[in-house]
């Protein structure tokens, strides 16, 4: 059920895409809530679950995540939270096969884990997610065909890198420091998404008002 969950995710931001064709605020919002839910679910659950455990020098994976999605970042320009311009350009693999890494490295933690709520701040982190990376094919000048062939090809990255954490034996032995390292990640786009300055570095009382409603929801579920 998960699998199926973490690919509709993908095909929900390719339809608010290419059917509702949404503007950048709105996307922008969805961002900011979606930063917050991610954030709060990783400290209330995900950093209490790895501390608990007896493995050694968990802090020093959890730093390490956060130097690979730095060095993601450099290579998918920022796309994981919404960092793109809408541009004629050509179709950069780079970029694509970084945000597909990411994605594939964010489904790992699902594989045996029992808290829904991880689940579902992926499932509303990538949403937002997807209609960037849409809306940036859309934009370019990327057939459709092709555009929507390497949507699905991104939405499958979750789901596999969820059933290869669950049946490979490196995966479940690692579990603790794999899930520090995925811990790295979000910590560093969750808050990339909520504490970047706005225009003009103007209070924006609407993204905040998004990011409480984000916290808000992930604490009560």
């Amino acid at each position: 059920m998960n699998f199926l969950i973490l690919f509709l995710a993908v095909i929900v931001g390719v339809l608010v895409v290419y059917v509702l064709k949404p503007k950048k605020s709105i996307t922008q919002l969805l961002l900011s809530f979606s930063g917050a839910y991610l954030l709060a679910i990783t400290v209330t659950h995900l950093l209490p679950e790895v501390f608990e455990n007896s493995t050694k020098n968990i802090g020093v994976f959890i730093i390490l995540g956060l130097l690979i999605q730095l060095v993601m970042d450099y290579f998918s320009k920022g796309v994981e939270h919404g960092h793109i311009h809408h541009h004629k350009s050509g179709f950069s693999i780079i970029l694509f096969m970084s945000l597909c890494l990411h994605a594939f490295m964010e489904g790992i933690p699902l594989a045996d884990h029992e808290h829904q709520e991880l689940l579902w701040a992926i499932v509303v982190h990538k949403i937002p997610i997807t209609i960037v990376l849409g809306s940036f094919l859309a934009y370019s000048d990327t057939s459709l065909i092709k555009s929507l062939a390497l949507l699905l090809f991104f939405a499958l990255m979750s789901p596999l890198g969820s059933y290869i954490g669950a049946s490979t034996s490196f995966m479940l032995t690692y579990k603790t420091e794999i899930t520090a390292i995925i811990i790295g990640i979000f910590l560093h786009i969750s808050t990339i998404i909520i504490f970047e300055s706005a225009e003009n570095h103007k209070f924006n009382s609407t993204k905040f008002i998004a990011i409480l409603v984000g916290f808000g929801v992930a604490l009560i579920v």
